[in-house]
């Protein structure tokens, strides 16, 4: 139930669920202002005006036609590539201002999945053509596409969820349209990644974002292997039925104990964050395949405090080397390889407790660079 005070009106009336679409608050309301201009009001009166949500899926031709048309300021849309973010799952999630006035304005919408994109135009009431341009047809689409955007057409594209070419199509039509010096306008929009991220309680100063891994073991190890080390949050899409092999991969070489979140069926109504550590997801997932979109975030590597070695430790390692027949400029080099400390520092402690007794070798220094 939404309520909304309006000053100077005396009116008060309700709606029913039959007769009013499932719009946004903000337009409903403007929707009851214009309506109530032809209605008899009594200055200084306040009322509350109430309706109910519709629960029918479709918005009317009448309401869609609200949708902004360019103002002067905004001027008409420029030709070119619109790459337009769309819902990860609730179709709410849409800009109404840009990415609906794209969808409607342009000559073509290029779509992954022209029955999944049809639901969401069905639902705007958007009659914009629809072409398929998925990664088994975007090779032999290109040409078309771009000879279309030659000729001054709007061209928008759009995934099944989230932003084009972000592990979805697109990537390929954007870098021929730089190339070309065709205009290549982003209208943002929902990304699982970046909301999984936000809601995981991980590190988001940096982060990785990985995506969907090789289908070839030896490519997704080296991948994972890198993932590993680094001292950044690890983000993956993960499907489903992949789930089990992943986290029995990443527990091998992240560690058991490496905190996880796994976030599933983001935005939609089974929206389910699960956090643990690696080797318990591997543990509750092991006999339990869950099902939609997945998200999995690792959290990054710790660094490793680096301890300095204190000046009788060092001067023990020389000792040791020496006391082996390293001359003392090699025992220096090896002692410098394996720690933080500078090599000048390092041979200077060499020089004041070994020099007296390696004689006239002690005056050579082992960081300059010695003639071949």
């Amino acid at each position: 139930m939404l309520s909304r005070r309006l000053p100077s009106t005396a009116v008060s009336f309700s709606w029913r669920r039959s007769r009013l679409p499932n719009l946004v608050p903000t337009q409903t309301v403007q929707m009851v202002q214009t309506s109530l201009e032809s209605l008899s009001v009594c200055p200084n009166k306040v009322c509350m005006i109430a309706f109910c949500y519709s629960t029918s899926p479709q918005i009317s031709a009448d309401l869609t036609d609200s949708i902004p048309q360019p103002t002067s300021k905004q001027g008409p849309l420029q030709p070119g590539l619109y790459l337009v973010g769309t819902p990860i799952g609730n179709l709410e999630d849409i800009t109404l201002r840009r990415a609906l006035r794209v969808l409607k304005s342009a000559h073509v919408i290029l779509s992954e999945d022209t029955r999944h994109s049809g639901k969401l135009l069905h639902h705007y009431n958007i009659k914009t053509p629809l072409l398929s341009y998925h990664k088994f047809n975007e090779n032999q689409r290109e040409q078309t596409v771009l000879k279309r955007l030659k000729e001054g057409e709007i061209v928008a594209l759009i995934s099944d969820a989230g932003m084009p070419g972000i592990s979805d199509p697109g990537t390929e039509l954007a870098k021929l349209c730089v190339h070309e010096n065709i205009p290549v306008i982003p209208i943002p929009g929902p990304s699982a990644f970046v909301a999984a991220l936000s809601a995981s309680g991980l590190s988001t100063d940096e982060f990785t974002f990985v995506g969907f891994l090789s289908k070839h073991a030896g490519s997704r190890r080296e991948r994972l292997m890198v993932s590993a080390n680094e001292v950044t949050t690890q983000i993956f899409y993960v499907p489903p039925h992949k789930l089990r092999q992943f986290l029995e991969e990443a527990s091998s070489l992240f560690g058991v104990t490496r905190q996880c979140v796994i976030a599933r069926e983001i935005t939609k109504v089974h929206e389910e964050f699960w956090r643990g550590t690696l080797g318990e997801a591997e543990e509750v997932f092991s006999t339990r395949t869950p099902r939609g979109e997945i998200t999995v975030l690792v959290e990054r590597k710790e660094n490793s405090p680096v301890e300095t070695p204190s000046e009788s430790q060092l001067e023990d390692e020389l000792g040791d080397l020496i006391s082996n027949g390293h001359s003392l400029s090699t025992a220096v080099k090896l002692v410098a390889d394996g720690t933080s400390v500078r090599k000048k520092t390092i041979y200077s402690i060499a020089l004041r407790k070994f020099g007296k007794q390696l004689g006239s070798e002690s005056h050579e220094d082992p960081c300059k660079r010695q003639p071949e």
